[in-house]
């Protein structure tokens, strides 16, 4: 009570830094993708920053819905490949308690707060860490997925509080049909992309949405579950924490050159896919190298 979506981020990140033993200084940015940031500004990157007393780095808050850690890693894996930035974090945290409305039993259940972080840093090896993704933004998601309330459409007002417009709302069976076919089709072209088949594929790393939705792109892409990370049953869909907190739980099983993929799909729509070489050896959660 009373903590934001930036505690967890920063217990994240402490935890981030700490295993990997990574000097704090040497981080050059810091990336939050949020969809309950603590405040409208300044932003939770930036609070996150303050605390963990990052020196040399600068933070901004990325917004993508359940989709951002997909395309926030995918943002500091082209900033890593510029050559300007060599360490930077990213953290994808939600507290979705903040606006699940507790009277709708059709989105409550869904729902959990959570945060995980992963370094993405400079390497000269070959061939490992984020080789592409297939991100898409179709824009047609708008009435099924949104927040009524609280922007500058409609901003907060005692109507809006009194007919409790400041809650999710979701048409759950428009979102799961498109949820299945978006993800299906982006998974199918990143491994079209990279000429991989059902056999390459080491692991699959899925937002965790719904248990059923990721069973039906599975199917449909034939992969077996056996492949696919599943941990929605310990946290529910913390929406851009899930991915994160996927390769946290599933990490001591991932070896060194496994052919992982992440997809995800979101308020929007957003939606994607991307291919990641693993680069570790089980021992550190690495979004790119």
């Amino acid at each position: 009570e009373g903590l934001g979506t930036s505690y967890m981020a920063r217990k994240a990140a402490k935890q981030l830094l700490k295993k990997t033993g990574v000097d704090p200084d040497t981080i050059d940015a810091l990336i939050v993708t949020t969809t309950t940031p603590d405040y409208k500004f300044p932003s939770t990157a930036s609070i996150v920053l303050g605390k963990l007393g990052l020196k040399n780095a600068f933070a901004f808050d990325f917004e993508a819905a359940c989709c951002g850690f997909l395309y926030s890693l995918d943002v500091a894996a082209t900033m890593i490949e510029s050559g300007r930035y060599k360490k930077i974090i990213v953290i994808g945290a939600d507290k979705m308690s903040s606006l699940v409305d507790y009277q709708d039993r059709a989105t409550c259940v869904l729902f959990g707060d959570g945060a995980g972080a992963v370094l993405v840093e400079a390497t000269e090896e070959e061939g490992v860490g984020v080789q592409n993704s297939y991100l898409r933004t179709d824009g047609k998601g708008l009435p099924f997925l949104h927040m009524k309330a609280g922007g500058s459409v409609c901003p907060p007002s005692h109507f809006t509080v009194a007919h409790r417009l400041h809650y999710l709302y979701q048409e759950g069976r428009t979102v799961f049909r498109y949820a299945v076919t978006d993800m299906s089709n982006d998974v199918a072209e990143v491994m079209k992309r990279n000429e991989l088949t059902a056999d390459d594929v080491k692991w699959v790393v899925p937002h965790e949405a719904n248990l059923r939705i990721i069973e039906a792109v599975t199917k449909r892409i034939g992969l077996p579950m056996d492949k696919v990370v599943v941990n929605i049953e310990r946290y529910g869909n913390t929406s851009a924490a899930t991915i994160p907190l996927a390769l946290w739980d599933n990490e001591k099983n991932m070896k060194k050159g496994d052919n992982v993929i992440f997809t995800a799909f979101g308020a929007g729509f957003v939606h994607g896919a991307s291919f990641c070489k693993w680069a570790y050896d089980g021992s550190e959660v690495a979004g790119a190298k």
